[in-house]
């Protein structure tokens, strides 16, 4: 008798084991599938309307400040545990936020233009650095030939991005829409064709 409720048992346990197996690979495709779906949409609509897209990716940056700079605000005013300079700081940190989130959503196009050029300056800066970083490592490195061209053409990079951030940022902008492209093309496909 204990042999038949044995087998039964390590039969439903083995069951559940398959159960859970496939609900995991179904949810594994369902999330290759969606989440390649929304890469392609978020790909299109940057290669289709780039200029409305970045208006609505500052739009949510500028929703952000504000729900941020209320935070902090009241984070300022309703502590208990700051004091002093710390309450002043969050204050003045949320009232900036708040501020600077109004302003963009004052005028959108003329903030996502500014904004774009605010990022390109800074990726420039980022890859001159990144550039320099290289070069002083070259004596450290296994391949010294590979280092030292990632080093300069980073370097020619960002100062050609400092010297024109919003051509540079439209490039990476136009970039990012055909990378979302293709992974979302390619998630949706691992999905479809996702076998345990």
């Amino acid at each position: 008798m204990s042999g038949v409720l044995g087998s039964r048992e390590g039969g439903s346990v083995m069951a559940t084991a398959e159960d859970i197996a496939g609900r995991f690979v179904r949810s594994l495709r369902t999330s290759f599938i969606v989440g390649g779906i929304l890469t392609l949409i978020l790909g299109l609509l940057i290669l289709i309307w780039p200029g409305r897209t970045a208006q609505v990716l500052t739009g949510i940056i500028a929703a952000y400040a504000i729900i941020a700079g209320i935070v902090y605000a009241a984070l300022g005013i309703l502590s208990r545990t700051k004091r002093g300079w710390a309450r002043v700081g969050h204050v003045a940190l949320g009232l900036f936020f708040v501020i600077v989130g109004i302003v963009a959503f004052a005028n959108l196009a003329a903030f996502t233009a500014s904004f774009a050029v605010f990022l390109g300056v800074l990726v420039g800066i980022m890859w001159i650095v990144e550039g320099a970083v290289s070069l002083s490592v070259v004596s450290e490195s296994s391949s010294r030939g590979w280092t030292i061209a990632f080093a300069i053409l980073s370097i020619i990079a960002g100062v050609m991005l400092l010297f024109t951030p919003l051509w540079g940022v439209l490039v990476l902008w136009w970039l990012l829409g055909i990378s979302a492209v293709a992974l979302g093309i390619v998630n949706i496909i691992r999905g479809l064709s996702f076998r345990p």
